[in-house]
């Protein structure tokens, strides 16, 4: 049994966030959806009873920041906010154009801060932001110079803000799933994944580490 009732998924076109939407559905949650398709936002929301989309761009930092207010307003309160965002990139440090290193920075990072920031000012007391960062942060290996930057750079934000939220009761998360079996490195936004070992089955993953962890928070 969780407390949870009202929760945002931004990101929830892509698999990660398809599958986290999914299992809070299941759980008895109510949903709103955020994400940069709008016909995948719709067939989601189909799946899901009809819950409320919203599309918005990465580049949009100001529309990132307005999320969880809007789902604010449609849930009728907000409970929890689950942040699956994020693009891969990969190459040397100095092939990789400025061009894409600030994309990688501005979607792993930037975006994602954004959307976190709106969703402390209205969460319940007791919320919860949930935000995927990954084993990159951890692990960094050669030729994701920028891209584990970027989400390295989340990873701090996420570690200050917490701190920052302690004496508000709210719960703020640094979700570092392990590689997954997505063929999210696949679709990098420059250069070629190098060669890993297969995934972790998806749905397990993101059922352990981002969702039970969200109906079930724990302040530390």
């Amino acid at each position: 049994m969780t407390d949870v009732r009202s929760v945002l998924v931004v990101g929830a076109t892509g698999v990660v966030g398809g599958l986290a939407a999914q299992l809070l559905a299941d759980r008895g949650a109510s949903l709103a959806l955020a994400g940069r398709d709008p016909a995948r936002l719709e067939d989601r929301s189909r799946r899901l009873n009809g819950c409320p989309v919203a599309s918005f761009e990465a580049y949009d930092l100001e529309r990132c920041t307005t999320l969880a207010p809007w789902a604010a307003g449609e849930l009728g309160g907000l409970d929890a906010v689950v942040v699956t965002v994020g693009v891969a990139g990969f190459g040397p440090a100095k092939d990789v154009t400025n061009a894409a290193a600030e994309h990688l920075m501005t979607v792993n990072a930037l975006a994602p801060m954004a959307v976190v920031r709106g969703a402390l000012r209205v969460l319940r007391p007791a919320g919860t932001v949930a935000v995927v960062t990954g084993a990159i942060v951890d692990r960094p290996m050669r030729g994701t110079a920028d891209y584990a930057a970027a989400k390295t750079a989340l990873a701090t934000w996420l570690r200050v803000a917490r701190r920052e939220q302690l004496g508000y009761g709210i719960t703020v998360m640094d979700v570092r799933l392990p590689h997954l079996d997505t063929g999210f490195a696949d679709r990098a936004v420059i250069g070629s994944a190098p060669a890993m070992a297969p995934g972790a089955d998806p749905a397990t993953e993101v059922d352990r580490l981002l969702v039970t962890p969200v109906l079930s928070p724990v302040l530390i």
